[in-house]
């Protein structure tokens, strides 16, 4: 066989021993193929591939292996990696012309000035909601709907109280032509079965009514009477729309009576008669050295009938809330059949002075029931937080501590928002 003619090449003669490269003749030869420029080449590119001489200079060595490295990044990112879908969404919201596959990893160069994006960019306008539902309830309730324009006095003789419904003035349009056919109910709260109503005006937004109506009254009930009106739009073939209501809680807020005066106010924004649910008197007293909160619930007057004989078996719950939480109840005692109670009875509650800012206190006149659940007639709410008298009341107990403030409050409806276990006015 061919292959064994051919001499296997030892151990000895490819690797010749330390004797041999230190004689002279073995220097002699190198020194000769040294002189070759083929030679030359090919130990030259030798050296380079070498990165562990110690005789190439440390920056050559770092510049080779920068080139290498950068060579294979190039590589290695030609297409642009695949990612997960849970990053989709975000990559939604990046600059269209931001691709992976457009970056140059090759020049390293100092990073580009970040241009201001929207990306992480807090916007309050965003945040500012137009139409909230309390806050719509709100803009409803003090919107007003043109005015009207009456006038009170009173005849001593007759102990009457006339009340002369002069006219309306940019009242809003309820009908499809731009206009409305309006007309006014008059009451004298409490008494709603006493109820008087102007003539319908057609078409017009700015009637002129001219019409006098007559209350009997004693002239000493005027201070817990009330004037009712609320301005109506006749619909011929469906239920009438009302436009809005006005309410004068003080008979004598122009004058004494004695001479008819001129009245204008604004017509509030109402969707159905305001039902009158009666008042509550009670007397706040605060005594900052003991940290004690009296309430002394005196008497209630023209509450609502919840029962089927007319009248009501009321009694007061106050309850002591916190940031909206209900942290203490009591209640008084009931009265049987009456819808003007008298309980003179005190209700304590221990708060600290420093915490008299976070609570209010809420006062419901319930219908004590025994056989189902106890309904609620109306409430009303005392704090700092409060609305109205509520919040004068709370704030004129302060101003004058250890002397009883006694006030009447209208209840009102409760919210819809309004639970046992969180009540919220």
């Amino acid at each position: 066989m061919p292959w064994r003619n051919k001499e296997a090449s030892s151990p000895s003669s490819a690797n010749p021993p330390l004797e041999a490269l230190q004689s002279p003749s073995f220097r002699g030869n190198m020194a000769d193929k040294l002189k070759d420029p083929s030679t030359l080449g090919f130990l030259e590119a030798a050296v380079k591939i070498s990165h562990t001489s110690p005789d190439i200079p440390a920056e050559v060595q770092m510049s080779v292996k920068e080139h290498i490295m950068r060579h294979t990044r190039l590589q290695r990112q030609t297409t642009e990696p695949a990612s997960s879908t849970r990053h989709t969404s975000f990559k939604r919201h990046l600059p269209r012309q931001m691709h992976v596959s457009s970056v140059d990893y090759g020049n390293e160069l100092p990073p580009a000035a970040e241009q201001p994006t929207s990306i992480g960019r807090i916007k309050p306008e965003l945040y500012k909601q137009k139409s909230v539902d309390g806050e719509d309830a709100k803009s409803e309730a003090t919107k007003s709907c043109g005015k009207i324009n009456f006038s009170l006095r009173y005849d001593y003789e007759t102990e009457t109280l006339i009340v002369h419904i002069l006219k309306a003035f940019d009242l809003p349009a309820k009908d499809f032509c731009g206009s409305s056919d309006p007309y006014v109910k008059i009451y004298l709260l409490p008494d709603r079965k006493c109820k008087l109503q102007t003539r319908v005006h057609r078409k017009t937004l700015n009637p002129t009514f001219d019409e006098n109506f007559h209350f009997p009254v004693p002239y000493e009930e005027l201070a817990d009477r009330k004037l009712h009106l609320s301005v109506f739009d006749f619909d011929r073939f469906s239920r009438h729309d009302m436009i809005g209501e006005v309410i004068l809680d003080n008979l004598f807020e122009a004058s004494d009576l004695s001479r008819e005066t001129s009245i204008w106010k604004d017509i509030q924004y109402a969707t159905s008669e305001s039902v009158d649910l009666g008042e509550i008197m009670f007397s706040l007293c605060y005594l900052p050295t003991a940290g004690r909160l009296t309430l002394t619930v005196i008497k209630c007057r023209n509450l609502k009938a919840m029962d089927i004989t007319g009248y009501s078996d009321p009694y007061v719950k106050v309850s002591l809330l916190c940031d909206g939480r209900r942290l203490k109840k009591k209640k008084t005692t009931i009265k049987k059949n009456t819808l003007n109670p008298v309980y003179n009875e005190a209700i304590i509650f221990d708060i600290p002075p420093e915490n008299m800012d976070q609570v209010s206190l809420l006062i419901s006149v319930m219908d004590y029931d025994r056989v189902g659940h106890n309904e609620i007639i109306g409430v009303c709410r005392v704090g700092i937080t409060a609305e109205g008298l509520g919040r004068d009341h709370w704030n004129e107990m302060l101003a004058y501590p250890r002397k009883p403030i006694a006030h009447w409050h209208s209840l009102v409806e409760v919210k819809k928002s309004f639970k046992e276990g969180n009540p919220r006015l």
